[in-house]
């Protein structure tokens, strides 16, 4: 019988974080004070985050401890299996073998947990007492709002009002762990309120709602501190514990990935995969393609420029050097809400410019048609934003088709989409936009 999963034991969590910062040819651009447009120092970022989290940010240690509490909560669900799509592989017809990384078995059925929990447990021993964030889709705000309930803090989302509109029953995940959810654009901050007398009919943007959330924790009086599911070194850091698993379960397999695909928002979910390959890499081991696929109506790493931008839409955070569309771009309201943001990690910013990975803009409805195919082949509907990377390793493996190479593809399933169902009734009846 040939195996299709390949699973750790949990006495086999990874019990570190991967830093890629130790190993890149060249460090990264600091980020620049909003203000002053100086480089950040660590007490400037004292009002949004706590100590340990700063510290990670600025860390070069290639790897960082996971505490005992944190890897405690990870044991619900990790280590999360790596599977071979092996009905997918035949109904491709393709020499290619494809493995995935199944992170929609978390709790809140996505990879953000995986820097959730150390975000709220991190918090809770700085003594917040409640952390704001932003969701667009709503997996980072599912996810944040069971750490701060594991944690005994209170979690307020401001969620992008599109995605508050198209995904009710995320919305209603995220009440039932506990946290106040807003529709973003909103009345309760001054950003929000500037938006609304702009357009009342706004959408919202990742950016808007991440100014909304910052400044809710930055007015709060010391009581509240901020929260961000991707982007900034220390949340990729966290998220790396997906890739040393896969290198563990690659090991199992026999085999090892000659491409590693992930789907690119802010970074987080790519980064979480394929930094620990790089890092082999970077460090004279094994070379691998990293193809990391977005949305081509958000192109951000496709089409963005290379420079100094904040990442919020008011400009009240810190400027980082990344690939961006600018501030104010607001993209179109695709089902993808979790891809939906002008801007990029500046580690996977650097990294394409390096040439260490390769960007790739896929359309809404063939990403849809490839998520269909995946699920009636695998069984597992994949969110809309895994679609993404679903469509680039079904590409790559009708490529070996054509070709004849029998090269092994991994990627990330960053999530179910079993509240994301509305999309792919939007997909079915032919109102899908690209």
């Amino acid at each position: 019988m040939s195996q299709t999963k390949f699973l750790l034991s949990e006495a086999q969590i990874p019990t570190t974080w991967y830093n890629v910062v130790a190993d890149l040819p060249k460090p990264l651009d600091p980020m620049l004070h909003p203000g002053t447009r100086e480089p950040i120092t660590p007490a400037d970022l004292e009002p949004l985050f706590p100590a340990e989290l700063i510290a990670q940010e600025f860390s070069t240690d290639r790897e960082v401890d996971i505490p005992g509490a944190v890897i405690d909560v990870y044991q619900q669900w990790r280590p999360s299996p790596l599977v071979r799509a092996r009905r997918l592989e035949k109904a491709l017809d393709t020499p290619a073998r494809i493995y995935f990384k199944n992170e929609g078995v978390s709790p809140a059925g996505s990879h953000k947990p995986n820097t959730a929990i150390p975000q709220a447990y991190y918090n809770k021993q700085a003594g917040v007492e409640r952390l704001t964030t932003e969701t667009g889709a709503g997996q980072w705000g599912s996810s944040l709002s069971l750490a701060c309930q594991y944690f005994g803090l209170v979690c307020e989302v401001y969620m992008v009002k599109v995605s508050y509109q198209q995904k009710p029953y995320r919305r209603g995940l995220m009440e039932t762990f506990g946290a106040s959810v807003t529709a973003s654009p909103s009345e309760l901050t001054e950003a929000g309120r500037a938006a609304l007398a702009a357009d009342p009919n706004s959408p919202g943007s990742l950016g808007l709602a991440i100014s909304e959330a910052v400044e809710a924790a930055v007015k709060s009086g010391g009581t509240a501190k901020y929260a961000l599911g991707s982007v900034l070194n220390h949340v990729l850091m966290h998220q790396t514990i997906m890739g040393k698993e896969a290198l563990l379960q690659m090991e199992l397999a026999e085999d090892y990935p000659d491409i590693v695909i992930g789907a690119a928002g802010g970074g987080s979910n790519f980064g979480g995969l394929a930094l620990p390959f790089l890092g082999e890499q970077l460090r004279g081991g094994r070379s691998v393609r990293a193809i990391a696929v977005e949305p081509s109506s958000c192109p951000t790493l496709t089409e963005g420029k290379f420079e100094y931008d904040f990442g919020d839409t008011a400009g009240m955070t810190p400027l980082t050097k990344m690939h961006t569309l600018g501030h104010d771009f607001v993209p179109p309201s695709i089902h993808a809400g979790g891809l939906r943001y002008h801007g990029m990690s500046p580690i996977i910013s650097q990294l394409k410019e390096f040439g260490l990975l390769e960007a790739r803009a896929v359309p809404q409805t063939a990403c849809f048609e490839a998520g269909v195919t995946f699920a009636r082949n695998e069984g597992i509907v994949p969110a809309p934003e895994s679609t993404h990377a679903v469509r680039a390793a079904i590409d790559e493996a009708l490529a070996c088709k054509e070709s004849g190479e029998a090269k092994s593809i991994l990627f990330s399933l960053s999530g179910h989409g079993h509240f994301d169902m509305q999309a792919y009734i939007d997909y079915f009846a032919g109102k899908l936009k690209d």
